[in-house]
């Protein structure tokens, strides 16, 4: 019995930590979240719950699922169009059975899209979750968790150019993945960069992926920092004690919405 014990405690230690965010880089950032607009957030907090594993976080009006490395945070609100046709094409996560997991979304009536040798070899598929999120996942049957999130896919024709932005703004280095050469890391996330098929991707503000977000250890500072290269702000650095966050939102030269955040690592 008093093994018994100890395995529930170890455990009791280890499960949390497998839904926290990455440990920050030296420059005290990580990936933070991406932010979906959902026609019913009901049916959203299910979906990642039951599918991705998460865990659903409420502080004062923000809605928010916790999963491996970053949240998925969920505003109900009628998007404007799916996530393809923006600059942020999609967002893909690990799992360890592709062919299995694939299989069950079909068998739930849910949407499959192309089923693919990915770029680093292994078996990759696209499912369609509702409002037009596009998910791509990725097979790693050495993944530690059932399933974990693992990139994001920016689509326009400056490619290069944009992901040149991300690495100057945010301190980052290219670096391959597989056979993609134009991609980045930020602790906690994969960021590829291509060509896409749509000669002009609009923004992503409004649409099914609204915004991404980027977690800063002081935001006040690294803001601070941004308005000396000359970055532009939606919204200044502000404090918001509702939903204990410090934020501040910008664009990138693409159209992209980002949140910089301070808190969501206390989620």
């Amino acid at each position: 019995m008093k093994w018994l014990m100890t395995v529930v405690a170890v455990l009791a230690l280890v499960a949390p930590a497998q839904a926290q965010l990455a440990v920050p880089n030296e420059a005290g950032i990580t990936y933070g979240h991406v932010h979906l607009n959902v026609s019913d957030i009901e049916v959203h907090k299910k979906l990642w719950v039951e599918w991705f594993g998460g865990e659903v976080v409420e502080k004062g009006p923000l809605t928010a699922v916790r999963l491996p490395n970053f949240l998925i945070a969920l505003t109900e609100r009628e998007p404007t169009g799916p996530m393809q046709g923006s600059v942020l094409d999609h967002f893909g996560f690990k799992v360890r059975n592709t062919t299995e997991f694939v299989q069950r979304w079909r068998d739930a009536g849910m949407e499959v899209g192309p089923e693919f040798i990915g770029s680093e070899g292994m078996p990759n598929a696209y499912v369609m979750a509702p409002d037009g999120v596009w998910v791509e996942l990725q097979e790693d049957p050495s993944l530690h968790v059932p399933i974990a999130g693992y990139h994001i896919h920016f689509f326009t024709p400056e490619y290069e150019e944009l992901l040149d932005w991300y690495t100057d703004v945010f301190g980052l280095r290219i670096r391959p993945r597989g056979r993609i050469q134009t991609t980045t890391d930020v602790p906690g996330m994969n960021m590829s960069f291509g060509a896409g098929s749509v000669d002009e991707p609009v923004g992503t503000r409004g649409r099914a992926l609204d915004h991404i977000g980027f977690e800063v250890d002081d935001l006040e500072a690294f803001c601070e920092k941004l308005a000396e290269m000359g970055i532009e702000f939606d919204v200044e650095y502000r404090e918001i004690d509702s939903i204990q966050l410090k934020i501040a939102f910008l664009t990138d030269p693409a159209g992209t919405y980002i949140e910089l955040t301070e808190g969501y690592d206390a989620y």
